[in-house]
This record gives C-alpha cells, sequence and structure tokens, in this order.
C-alpha cells in the first residue's frame, strides 16, 4: 500500500469514527469503544505522513458549542484533549452562544470534537451513578459533591491524555527515524497558521476544585473511561 494510498485510509477511518456518536444512535458503550481508536489513529496518521504532506496540509477550525454561558468540570480537561490531539483550543463567546474552537489540522480537530462528545457523555453518566449511590445526600450538599465528583473524574482524565499523549510521540519516534522531527514540523506549522489568524486570547483562572472523598471517587470514575487504543487484527497494518 503506497504512503497516499495509507493516508487515504486513516482520513476515512476517522471520517467513520467520528460519526458513531451518541446522538447518532450508538449506545454510550460502543461510543467508547470507538473512542479507544482515537490514541492509534492519530498515531498511525503520523506515521503516514512525510514532511511535504505536513507542510501542505491545511488547518481548520471546529467549533463545539457547550451550552450556557458558565464554566463546566470538562473544562478541566479541555486543554488536554487539545494536546493529545495536536490542536490549538479557546473558548469563543458572544451574547448568544460559548462555543470551544479547536484549531488544527482537519483529522486532529474532528477527533477532538468527538473525543469531547465522549468524554462529556462518560461525566453525565458517571455523575448519575454518583448521585444514586449518595441517594442519603441532599440540596446544597449534593451540590457540592456532584461538582466535586465531576471535577475529580475530569482531572483525572486529563492525567491520563496526557500520558497516553507522551507515550505516543514516543512510540512514533521509536518506529521512524524522522519521527521527532515531523512532529516538531507539524506543530509549527500549526503554530504559524494560527498565528496567521491573529487571535487575541486571555487566560481563564483555574476551576477551584474541592479535593475531598467525592472528588476521589472521581478520580477512580475517569479510570474507567475507556481511552486506550484498540487491539489490531491479525491483518497487519489494520485497525479494528
Amino acid at each position: 500500500m503506497s504512503q497516499n494510498d495509507e493516508l487515504a485510509r486513516v482520513k476515512l477511518r476517522i471520517r467513520a469514527l467520528t460519526e458513531r456518536t451518541v446522538a447518532r444512535g450508538c449506545t454510550e458503550a460502543e461510543a467508547m469503544t470507538a473512542a479507544e481508536m482515537v490514541g492509534r489513529l492519530l498515531q498511525r496518521y503520523a506515521l503516514s505522513m512525510d514532511e511535504v504532506d505536513v507542510r501542505r496540509e491545511p488547518c481548520v477550525q471546529i467549533e463545539v458549542p457547550i451550552g450556557g454561558q458558565r464554566r463546566r468540570p470538562i473544562d478541566a480537561c479541555v486543554p488536554a484533549l487539545a494536546r493529545f490531539c495536536d490542536c490549538k483550543v479557546w473558548l469563543a463567546r458572544n451574547s448568544e452562544t460559548v462555543n470551544y474552537i479547536f484549531f488544527g489540522f482537519e483529522t486532529d480537530t474532528a477527533l477532538a470534537a468527538y473525543l469531547f462528545a465522549v468524554i462529556e457523555r462518560a461525566i453525565s453518566t458517571e455523575l448519575s451513578g454518583f448521585r444514586k449511590r449518595t441517594r442519603s445526600v441532599t440540596g446544597v450538599t449534593l451540590r457540592r459533591a456532584s461538582s466535586s465528583f465531576q471535577g475529580g473524574l475530569a482531572s483525572r482524565v486529563a492525567d491520563r491524555l496526557d500520558v497516553m499523549h507522551t507515550e505516543r510521540e514516543a512510540s512514533v519516534a521509536m518506529q521512524r527515524a524522522t519521527g521527532t522531527a515531523l512532529m516538531l514540523i507539524r506543530h509549527q506549522v500549526v503554530e504559524a497558521a494560527f498565528q496567521a489568524k491573529n487571535v487575541r486570547l486571555r487566560s481563564l483562572p483555574g476551576l477551584s476544585l474541592r479535593r475531598n472523598a467525592a472528588f476521589r471517587a472521581g478520580q477512580e470514575a475517569g479510570e474507567r473511561v475507556n481511552l486506550r487504543p484498540p487491539i489490531e487484527t491479525g491483518e497487519t497494518g489494520l485497525l479494528i
């Protein structure tokens, strides 16, 4: 299979993956299984490109609406998610909507938006289970415990994404002599395209997290969120 054919194949798999969402009829379990492919697809994509491919790859942006004007627990893992997918990310507000903007290569932004939806769904599902397990807690105490739980889950997912990102880059570097140089070029291309947009950003204050029992329970739930790459099939080079 030629390099161009491999790139085209990976892009087709990425498009198919991003279409497998709960909103489109997938069960949550199926969506989480699909999420496992993100890391492996990103690695395969990096291994399939050469310097010419990287330099001519256009950068795009995807808007992910979050609903409402208030910050949410998933915000705690968005920077790590963007790093994992080699994207820039920022929050865009106007009088009516708030969107996360993921900016980078088309494949990377598509996977970032997809993984955002999967993590958001996992937080909602795990929170429902947490509340059922703590029926004796009500009112303000429940709201605070729920916030801590979600914060713990998001922070643990963020930590895992950062570790997986480091592992992926190390794996690419080991499998390909020019892997490290290509990854640096990818980062430079995205950075240059981002600077050309003249987007003015300002830092947001960090989320206040109560590191209590509910927070620790959330971290345990964050460990259960299935983000790992899948097992390959017996046919060399194919992804399940």
